[in-house]
């Protein structure tokens, strides 16, 4: 297990996350998630500790609250040192009736944190998430919060999760003016068959050094391959059978397993290990995030950091799961495609460079 460093902080997280969205069964979508109980939990946070995973994350929207007590107690239970675990929360989604039950708003945020800290058993939160972007608050009263809570010591970093890359600069050059504490990581959706990421977000974490924590790397399961024809086995009921999130272009995921399973087969692993792989090798990646029902799945997920891709293989993977470039990406790559000199006269007047 590595350990990456989270955005511009001394704190150093493993390369692997574990994701508790699989705890209780009390959430939006029936229980389709997940739906273990508290010895099963504890489980999968013991054997995550086992293998040297730092990092844990959850939400108060998790099943409303339970997998933050279920993660909380299983901390109490297995007698788990705090400073020997980096506990990541989110805050956004709604918790109750009421119009204030949900939001980036100071209220909310002010509201939820003491009810995330009491469910999950401590006196302070590592690292904690706006989970979604909100288009009524503005952001300077969202980072104003934050900062109020970093002060009192609540909460040591903050983060953000589904944002769009020029809200991210946008809130921390708020921060930089005003001297408050600065969104230090984005949690996204991130998959070999979901790469939207690259276009603008990338850039933007790299430019800024945000710290990149990936969810859903298996894009809801689909990518263990156990959806897609000629696996050699009958596919079996899952996640995507029911909940068919993120969504994503099935005939080209298929494609793209197909080549996976030849690189598994090269290595003797699973297919949902090569797709963890490719996303963990990616140098903007901070930690994967990773989500079980079982010890089964968790350990070959957990396997994962031991198989290294070489850069033939890579390269095979991208070419087949690239996307097309957006604008203005191509009409910029096609713009500069001169822009550096090479020695070679330039002819002017020419005829422009195929993008």
């Amino acid at each position: 297990m590595k350990f990456n460093r989270l955005g511009q902080t001394g704190l150093y997280v493993s390369e692997i996350c574990l994701g508790t969205m699989t705890f209780s069964g009390e959430n939006y979508f029936g229980g389709v998630i997940g739906t273990l109980g508290q010895k099963e939990a504890t489980a999968l946070i013991a054997r995550s500790l086992e293998a040297r995973v730092n990092f844990i994350d959850t939400a108060n929207v998790y099943s409303f609250g339970e997998s933050e007590k279920m993660t909380g107690q299983a901390l109490k239970d297995l007698g788990v040192k705090r400073s020997d675990v980096v506990l990541a929360t989110k805050v956004y989604g709604r918790m109750g009736p009421g119009p204030n039950d949900m939001g980036g708003s100071r209220g909310h945020i002010m509201d939820s944190v003491s009810r995330s800290l009491e469910r999950l058993q401590t006196d302070h939160i590592d690292l904690y998430q706006i989970h979604h972007s909100d288009t009524i608050t503005g952001v300077e009263e969202t980072m104003r919060a934050l900062d109020d809570l970093v002060r009192q010591g609540m909460v040591r970093y903050v983060g953000v999760s589904n944002w769009e890359a020029w809200k991210i600069v946008k809130a921390n050059g708020v921060a930089d003016k005003r001297g408050w504490t600065r969104i230090e990581t984005t949690q996204v959706y991130y998959s070999i068959a979901g790469r939207d990421l690259e276009q603008d977000i990338v850039p933007m974490m790299q430019d800024q050094t945000i710290g990149c924590l990936v969810w859903s790397p298996l894009a809801g399961g689909y990518l263990a391959g156990k959806y897609t024809p000629g696996g050699g086995a009958k596919a079996e009921p899952g996640r995507r059978a029911k909940f068919d999130f993120p969504p994503i272009d099935k005939d080209k995921a298929d494609k793209i397993v197909v080549a996976m399973r030849d690189v598994a087969k090269a290595h003797g692993v699973s297919v949902a290990r090569v797709a963890l792989a490719w996303v963990r090798q990616k140098p903007f990646v901070t930690s994967t995030i990773i989500g079980a029902k079982t010890l089964e799945q968790l350990n070959d997920n957990l396997e994962a950091v031991t198989l290294t891709l070489s850069p033939e293989e890579m390269a095979k993977l991208d070419e087949v799961s690239a996307d097309r470039a957006q604008y203005p990406h191509w009409m910029i790559k096609r713009n500069n495609a001169f822009r550096v000199p090479t020695g070679e006269p330039v002819k002017v007047g020419g005829p422009p460079p195929k993008s």
